[in-house]
């Protein structure tokens, strides 16, 4: 293995092979008449450890390097940074190539077990990645609101594949610098990896971040940005029963449904700050009861309802496009 100097990081032997984003095409809309536009991208991505098949990714190829390291990370295949020689993409060949300098000793072990999820472009966890959650607690940090609204404010000016295009989830790593990175991709957890490993390959430490992503909070999306070691997550999109049980076991305080001035709090309340609480005006107001809250066939045992939780309000035309990318 390579030896870095002093104060110097080590970082593995990376290719530099990103794609474009999205694709020009022509359709023909409503009227019958052709119209010009974008689609997004999205490329297969078999990822072999030393020669070992492992998984194919679907993906928008626009950061392929970092989304292997972050994907290598958040599943726990390799031990440590330090480990991996090299990941060099090939897109003749669909192909991310990682190398590591003394081989996985347990990687047969690690691929024998694995889940099914209901991540996009991914749906696979491999190993016993939920035990690891019974050691793993994060620090309470607290969180205002109004900077919620002002990453919420910020984060509009940075999903440009999914205006042009479409068909995209976006993740971004947020500090009180701003936004550090934003990345998408056709599927959330690719985008999630992608930050995994920029923050792995840079040494950044989770405990003072945010995590925003446009898709829903499920359990792999909480285990994730647990192991970034992040403990607050922003979503504009909902929340399922085990993320949300896996958020209140690790600590995770969870901000969903963010569209403008709204959001729910479903775990960690106790940790925000509402020093920017909007006015109660016509138009805005919500109903405190939710029916789904009041119906036990929507709460199984162990995650009692939120009572103050609110249903959104169904969108508006002008909303209605926007709403897609929460799929």
């Amino acid at each position: 293995m390579a030896t870095p100097m002093p104060n110097e990081r080590y970082a593995p032997i990376l290719s530099n092979a990103g794609l474009k984003p999205a694709y020009p095409v022509i359709a023909v809309d409503e009227y019958g008449e052709p119209r010009e536009g974008h689609i997004a991208g999205e490329q297969p991505l078999t990822l072999y450890i030393d020669k070992r098949e492992v998984v194919t990714l679907m993906t928008l190829g626009t950061h392929p390097e970092l989304l292997v390291l972050g994907y290598l990370r958040n599943q726990r295949l390799v031990p440590c940074l330090e480990s991996v020689d090299s990941v060099q993409v090939d897109w003749e060949t669909e192909s991310a190539a990682v190398t590591t300098f003394d081989g996985v000793s347990d990687l047969d072990d690690k691929l024998r077990h694995r889940t099914v999820t209901s991540g996009c472009g991914q749906g696979t966890v491999f190993g016993r990645i939920t035990d690891h959650l019974d050691r793993l607690r994060l620090p309470p940090v607290t969180v205002r609101q109004s900077r919620v609204y002002a990453l919420l404010d910020a984060l509009n000016e940075y999903n440009e594949v999914y205006r042009r295009a479409g068909a995209v989830h976006g993740c971004a790593l947020c500090s009180s610098r701003g936004i550090e990175l934003f990345v998408e991709d056709v599927g959330r957890h690719n985008a999630a990896d992608a930050i995994s490993g920029f923050m792995w390959l840079n040494g950044l430490e989770g405990t003072d971040k945010v995590f925003y992503t446009t898709g829903r909070l499920t359990s792999e999306m909480v285990i994730k940005v647990a192991q970034m070691g992040i403990p607050v997550l922003l979503s504009r999109s909902g929340v399922t029963h085990k993320g949300l049980e896996f958020a209140r076991k690790v600590g995770v305080t969870m901000i969903a449904r963010a569209k403008g001035q709204h959001f729910l709090v479903y775990n960690g309340a106790e940790r925000v700050v509402f020093d920017a609480r909007p006015e109660r005006g016509k138009g805005t107001a919500r109903s405190r009861r939710d029916p789904e809250a009041q119906d036990p066939r929507h709460h199984p045992p162990g995650c009692p309802p939120i009572g103050s939780a609110n249903r959104d309000p169904q969108p508006s035309e002008t909303e209605s496009e926007q709403c897609l990318q929460e799929s």
